[in-house]
């Protein structure tokens, strides 16, 4: 299984573009190769048209900045750098594989709201998807919380972990619960990490052309677009891309 974790940075990019970029973010996740794509800071309107676009399921959780959604999409797609993270935001699941179950837990309310994803495929892999507190004590707390109700809701299902935790170090629980096996940190890239458990890391070779390999089974995807005339790097995160397959 090909895992992509991406934080789309509310559908914005470097150099800002000042104009809508779904085009762009469409055409570029639909070139890369991948099964699962746990997203972050999406626009709310974004996870369905992407997964009727590529063939995907889908499950989006928002967070926060949604009130009044229609005025503040309508911001964001005329002045997406006026409004920034105001334009609202969502996690989004994309799935080549049915979702077969799906939930959302609130981790914190104040002073933003932060939610988790945590779906079961059909399959049987459990996701749990999530983007945390920008303060890394906030973020210790939250992923803390979160280990404990993801391992209870898994239980013995092999599990993903992942999405931009704010944490350079993010570190799971040192006694993992023993039907499944212990928790592995098999992607990283500054604050945007991925764990497993009851799955390990496979090659990946020439499956990410023009990604910037940190290992036989990790890849850091470019991300650069030519764009009226110049070239912008979508998002301020660079996409990992991992592939996974379960332990014997």
């Amino acid at each position: 299984m090909l895992v992509l974790s991406w934080n789309l940075f509310h559908g914005r990019s470097l150099p800002p573009a000042r104009r809508s970029l779904y085009g762009e973010f469409a055409d570029t996740l639909g070139r890369w190769r991948w099964d699962l794509a746990l997203l972050q800071e999406a626009p709310p309107w974004w996870p369905e048209r992407l997964a009727r676009e590529l063939g995907m399921a889908q499950r989006r959780a928002l967070t926060s900045r949604n009130s009044l959604l229609p005025v503040r999409r309508a911001l964001a797609e005329h002045r997406p750098e006026l409004v920034k993270a105001n334009g609202g935001g969502c996690n989004a699941l994309l799935s080549r594989i049915p979702i077969a179950e799906h939930t959302k837990l609130r981790l914190r309310r104040w002073p933003e709201r932060r939610v988790a994803q945590l779906a079961r495929l059909q399959d049987g892999t459990c996701v749990v998807n999530f983007h945390a507190s920008t303060r890394p004590a906030r973020a210790e707390q939250e992923l803390s919380r979160l280990w404990r109700k993801a391992l209870a809701w898994a239980g013995a299902d092999p599990l993903i972990l992942g999405g931009d935790l704010n944490l350079r170090s993010p570190s799971a629980p040192q006694r993992a619960q023993a039907e499944g096996g212990p928790i592995e940190h098999v992607a990283g890239s500054g604050v945007d990490h991925l764990f497993a458990r009851g799955l390990a890391g496979a090659d990946v070779d020439e499956l990410a052309p023009g990604g910037e390999g940190a290992s036989n089974h990790v890849h850091i995807l470019a991300r650069e677009v030519p764009l009226d005339g110049k070239h912008v790097e979508l998002s301020d995160h660079a996409p990992l891309l991992v592939r996974l397959q379960r332990r014997p």
